[in-house]
């Protein structure tokens, strides 16, 4: 068996900066890479998860010039857990504005969790600027799928997390912990908008490595992450991002042409392999890798591996 792909090394980027998008938003973003190489845009999770340092080591730098970038309201971008104009849409516009910034035809598009959603929205609304498509952790945004991780589901393989989770809704709003949740977060107290935070977002942080990962659902922890974390997830969940129920997969023809790669875990539980499985049916240009022994994370040996793979076979 050949050895499992890891990261490229540690790098820094060769550019940074800031661009104001529009309705008292900015975004923040950062270039990496060897400038004028084979371009790429990430799109990362949450929605509200911002970038991190180890995400511009899934590309190799001596060929791929890659534009990340926060997302309205979260990392640097500002106003810091803003849910005002920020929808799914108001992020395929900004991702345009992005690629006419750094003036390239087209690019790979890489998302992960929300940002395989995100990724599908944008291939979807403008096919002819996307080179290649690799999507990880794929999430479609319909009911099922988060009465799945947020009602009943996940639940029952974690209740003793799901009891903390519970935990700052009384009984009787349990019916609906998203809508109860919404309250919450978005009321005018402070302390229990951060303790609602806090709790929304180590749910998510402790059920999706396949393995207990401290290191990995550290940050999560963090109050001031927390807080645009399940701000923004919970606005966009509230409002099915915007989308029409099962919009992303009844619109895969609009992707065919487009080469593709899906990565997903066996054992994803916020993201459920069927609807991988069900995009892939959909659309047959894409490679479909269901990896064994893994849950969510990127971060996941088998996973990594794939996506290594994915990058550089693109790159060349």
């Amino acid at each position: 068996m050949s050895k499992l792909r890891g990261l490229y090394p540690s790098i820094e980027p060769y550019q940074t900066g800031y661009l104001d998008v529009g309705d008292g938003h900015t975004v923040s973003y950062e270039r990496v890479g060897t400038p004028g190489g084979k371009p790429a845009v990430f799109l990362h999770g949450g929605p509200g998860g911002g970038i991190s340092p180890s995400q511009r080591r899934l590309f190799d730098p001596a060929r791929y010039d890659v534009l990340l970038f926060d997302q309205r309201g979260c990392g640097q971008s500002r106003p810091h857990a803003s849910i005002e104009a920020n929808t799914t849409w108001h992020l395929v516009a900004d991702i345009e504005r992005l690629r006419e910034h750094i003036g390239v035809e087209k690019w790979m598009v890489f998302g992960g969790s929300w940002g395989s959603a995100l990724s599908l929205a944008y291939a979807q609304t403008h096919p002819s600027r996307v080179s290649e498509l690799i999507l990880r952790g794929v999430y479609t945004l319909t009911k099922a799928e988060i009465d799945w991780y947020y009602q009943f589901g996940v639940s029952e393989m974690f209740p003793d997390k799901w009891a903390l989770f519970q935990a700052p809704i009384p009984e009787n709003e349990r019916d609906d912990m998203v809508a109860a949740y919404h309250r919450r977060l978005t009321g005018d107290d402070p302390i229990a908008r951060l303790e609602a935070a806090k709790a929304w977002t180590i749910w998510e942080g402790e059920t999706i490595t396949l393995l207990p990962d401290p290191e990995f659902s550290k940050p999560f922890r963090d109050g001031h992450y927390a807080l645009a974390f399940a701000r923004l997830e919970n606005h966009y969940f509230t409002n099915r991002a915007w989308l029409e129920e099962g919009q992303l997969l009844k619109n895969a023809n609009l992707l065919r042409g487009i080469p593709g790669t899906i990565v997903h875990g066996r054992y994803d539980m916020p993201c459920p392999a069927r609807y991988a499985f069900a995009l892939h049916q959909q659309w047959p240009d894409a490679e479909f890798h269901l990896i064994e022994g893994a849950g969510h994370a990127w971060t996941e040996p088998g996973i990594l591996d794939q996506l290594i793979r994915a990058t550089d076979r693109y790159a060349s």
